[in-house]
């Protein structure tokens, strides 16, 4: 079993990083070398802008390289929630936006032409308990009628067809797709320096200063000026420099496993409707079948952070657990991968997007970065290229959090919330 992530090993490494000291001056910095920086910086350079993208390791190395591989439209919450906390207009614009950022990523892996094995899979909201199914129901009808008809309920007769477990129902979103998450990144990479951004790898920005209008950078590979800097390092986001955002992000470890490659029949007998699916619990699980027909199977295993190969293994044995109790069939199958990441959360789980003490960000999926992070990524480039933009989650306040100061030393006592509420509801 290997201890990383399988986007990045089975993905072509990005040859197009600059090897050269870093200095000079740029129009914009972008700090962050996944989705949304290198997304950012795809945009730019197209529009004519300078630009520098720092990447602490290499392009992808976070959560844009760690995930679930799912690019599920809708919010992460209930849309009836959600127009309950933001109102009705603000809830319908950031519900589309997620819409709009599958359509922005299809648009630019044709563009660009990126062999990600990008496709339109539909998603699964499936019921874990007989009650959750009436919360799905009552959602669903909601969201069918004022925000997306392209949407559908499900039997637990139905989902019978679609995955080889029992469930109580679903909710089917059909706009929700699916990707290789390494090949998009190192594509989106290359296509960012093909536009002509200059991208950094093991850049780490150690010190940010405001000098009159003039930003200042400092690595250990040199140092550089701009005129705009972009924070796009979510859950990564680390140093003195970014403490706003240090006190607003909870970093969140989340954990996945992947099989050896599933025969067809064992396809069959698990995955036949090959959809995205998230269960309902809170502490819950994620899972798809990868390109190659390894079932990919995630979920907040621990509420800890990934920190080591003996964490990672940790979380795998709960998550392979898990997979055997909703696929009893799979229950000695053979995992090849296991690997860890960090969520970028944020108290409410909504994300944000904006302006800042002199500086630009884009942070705080919550878990659904995956497909927002690039059109996010796109909308703050074009305001800072001064065009109008279209961004849901201008002027959402957005409050610290009491008492966390960079480490969640709360989060066990979450877990532990989460655990109790999922046995009595």
């Amino acid at each position: 079993m290997k201890f990383e992530s399988y986007w990045h090993d089975t993905a072509p490494k990005f040859r197009g990083a600059s090897d050269g000291d870093i200095e000079g001056h740029y129009d914009v910095a972008v700090i962050g070398g996944g989705f949304t920086g290198l997304a950012a910086a795809r945009q730019l350079a197209r529009s004519g802008a300078r630009v520098a993208v720092l990447e602490a390791n290499h392009i992808g190395w976070g959560a844009s390289g760690r995930n679930g591989g799912h690019l599920n439209n809708g919010l992460a919450h209930s849309f009836i929630a959600a127009k309950a906390e933001l109102g009705v207009e603000r809830a319908v614009a950031l519900y589309r936006a997620f819409d709009d950022s599958i359509d922005t990523i299809e648009r630019i892996v044709d563009e660009e032409q990126i062999d990600c094995d990008f496709r339109r899979a539909g998603k699964l909201k499936l019921a874990s308990k007989p009650q959750h199914f009436g919360t799905i129901a009552r959602n669903f009808e909601a969201v069918h009628r004022e925000v997306d008809p392209d949407t559908a309920l499900l039997t637990a007769d139905d989902v019978k067809a679609e995955v080889g477990s029992p469930f109580y129902g679903a909710m089917l979103s059909k706009k929700s797709a699916m990707m290789h998450m390494g090949r998009y990144v190192a594509g989106l990479a290359e296509a960012a320096a093909r536009h002509g951004a200059t991208i950094f790898e093991d850049a780490q920005v150690t010190r940010h200063t405001i000098s009159g209008p003039k930003h200042r950078l400092e690595t250990p590979r040199g140092k550089l000026s701009a005129d705009h800097v972009l924070v796009a390092t979510g859950a990564y986001t680390s140093g003195t420099s970014f403490g706003y955002f240090q006190r607003r992000i909870i970093p969140v470890g989340s954990f996945l496993i992947a099989t050896r490659p599933l025969t067809a029949a064992e396809v069959a007998a698990t995955m036949p409707g090959n959809r995205t699916c998230t269960t309902s619990m809170n502490i819950g699980n994620y899972f798809r079948l990868s390109p190659d027909n390894r079932l990919i199977f995630g979920g907040r295993a621990r509420f800890a952070a990934t920190s080591d190969q003996r964490s990672d293994a940790k979380s795998g044995a709960i998550l392979r657990a898990s997979l055997a109790r909703i696929f009893p069939h799979l229950a000695s199958v053979e995992i090849d991968y296991c690997w860890g990441g960090l969520v970028d959360m944020t108290k409410d789980r909504y994300p944000r997007a904006g302006y800042v003490d002199g500086v630009w960000y884009a942070m705080g999926y919550s878990g659904h970065g995956a497909q927002l992070s690039t059109h996010l990524g796109m909308i703050i480039a074009d305001e800072i290229l001064g065009k109008a933009a279209p961004n849901p989650l201008r002027g959402l306040e957005w409050p610290a959090v009491p008492g966390h100061f960079g480490k969640p030393w709360f989060l066990p006592l979450v877990g532990l919330y989460y655990k109790a509420l999922d046995r009595i509801k």
